[in-house]
Formats: structure tokens, sequence, C-alpha cells
């Protein structure tokens, strides 16, 4: 996939789930959210608007290797995912899984991560067949602003 090679010209070989959550750039490196054991982030080359990423911090390569508690923590975090995306976006559905394992597709092999990516009915186009170009309507700060704005709420609302 042409974005994971651009990643890795970007980069360089230093993950960027440990790298960019170090930053403390949150905005900037599009980190919504921090839990104790884990973050959401907006996915830089996103299969739709709002597709956002679950990761530990702790740089683990498989799903056995994370504690119950980090376990528990991710998935808090992508059930808070999901509950962000449906209040600013209304999506029809979502994607959510892993790659886990080169053969698999993922694009970063050694730090295990889970994508959220809200699906509408008929979001698919002859973009991505035609042109392997997938178009993007909204600025990702753009997205950044709204979907935080929402989980400021959230949050808010959770503490009432």
């Amino acid at each position: 996939m042409p974005y994971i090679k651009l990643l890795a010209s970007e980069g360089g070989k230093e993950c960027i789930f440990c790298k960019l959550p170090r930053e403390n750039r949150d905005r900037e490196n599009l980190i919504l959210y921090r839990s104790s054991s884990s973050f959401i982030i907006m996915n830089k080359y996103p299969y739709n608007p709002g597709h956002l990423m679950v990761a530990p911090y702790r740089h683990v390569a498989n799903l056995d290797e994370l504690s119950d508690d980090e376990i528990i923590d991710v998935m808090n975090l992508v059930r808070i995912s999901v509950r962000i995306l449906k209040e600013a976006m209304s999506p029809d559905g979502f994607n959510i899984g892993m790659n886990v394992g080169k053969a698999a597709g993922a694009g970063f092999e050694g730090h295990i991560h889970i994508h959220i990516v809200p699906r509408w009915i008929g979001d698919a186009n002859f973009m991505p067949i035609l042109g392997n170009t997938k178009v993007i309507s909204e600025a990702l700060t753009n997205t950044y602003d709204e979907l935080k704005k929402v989980l400021d709420n959230l949050v808010a609302r959770s503490k009432s």
C-alpha cells in the first residue's frame, strides 16, 4: 500500500504508536484521548472520515502479550471511539478490527492496534478501485476538532 511506504519514509524505523504519545503534541499528532494504558488516535491516512485507532502504550505485537487490564482499557477506548463517532458523524455502521502480522496486512506489525472505521451506506466509490486513491472531503484537523469537542462533552456528562 502506498501510504505504508510513505509512513516508512516519513518516520524512519521508530514506531509511531510509541513515538507520538511521548511528544505530548496531541492535536498535531491527532491523539484524541489518553487513558492509563492506551490512547485514541486518528489515522493520518484514513479509509473514511473519522477513522480512529486505539493502541496500548506498551509496544507489543500480539493480543496475548497484553495484560487483562490493558485489554479492558483498550476495549473501553474502542467503545468510547464508537460513541464519539456516533454522536459527531452519525455513521450507518462501523468496521472494527485488527490486522495482526504482515500476512494479515498490518502496516505496523510490531505494535498492536485496533481500527475503528465509520461507514455510511453508499460510501464506497470508484476512486479506490480505478485510481488507487481515496477521496476524503474534510481536513484531518477539522475532523479532530469536531471529535475532540464531542469527546469532551461525553467525558463531562459521564462525570455529572
